[in-house]
């Protein structure tokens, strides 16, 4: 491959690099072709983007970008397939899922996800269970909601009973 065409595929790995905020590094070696094929299915079916590249480029690639993705040199070996989402644990619950199916491939060598990075097989169980930003917005919303309308329940049903003990006495006197 020539320099200029090296040039324009870190350029294109790194603007894709750009669109999503996880990214994870898996090894697929030994899937053969169907497998494969299913593997891809379920990424376009998840909404993760799923890319071969190899080793040198995408560490171009990573050093050429503004975000600091030094934790997943090293990882950066053997055969390299990223698993690209927007939603932090998606590509994660994608490999369970799809594992459930196959032996141990897809195995996962590191991920970065919202600014962290996750290193090894044993972080696979974390990062199915991380959280996505919508997700916790929403449990904040909940819980800042949730004191407001035990107040206002309590308000209602205690008027109800307020009412009742009131009209109760009220007709004792009569």
């Amino acid at each position: 491959m020539k320099k200029e065409d090296k040039a324009l595929v870190i350029e294109k790995i790194g603007n894709t690099l750009t669109q999503y905020s996880a990214i994870y590094l898996t090894q697929t070696s030994g899937l053969n072709a169907e497998k494969t094929s299913a593997l891809r299915r379920a990424c376009f079916k998840d909404d993760v983007k799923m890319l071969c590249v190899k080793n040198t480029l995408l560490k171009k690639a990573f050093e050429n970008s503004s975000t600091d993705y030094s934790g997943l040199y090293d990882l950066l070996h053997g055969e390299t397939t990223l698993l690209m989402s927007n939603v932090g644990n998606a590509p994660a619950k994608l490999i369970k899922k799809f594992r459930q199916k196959n032996e141990t491939l897809p195995m996962l060598k590191g991920a970065f996800v919202e600014e962290s990075v996750y290193i090894g097989e044993s972080q696979l169980d974390a990062l199915s269970h991380i959280k996505s930003k919508n997700e916790l917005i929403g449990d904040i919303i909940g819980l800042l909601q949730s004191p407001a309308k035990n107040v206002v329940s309590a308000l209602k049903s205690s008027g109800h009973k307020l009412h009742g003990v009131l009209e109760t006495l009220s007709n004792k006197e009569n």
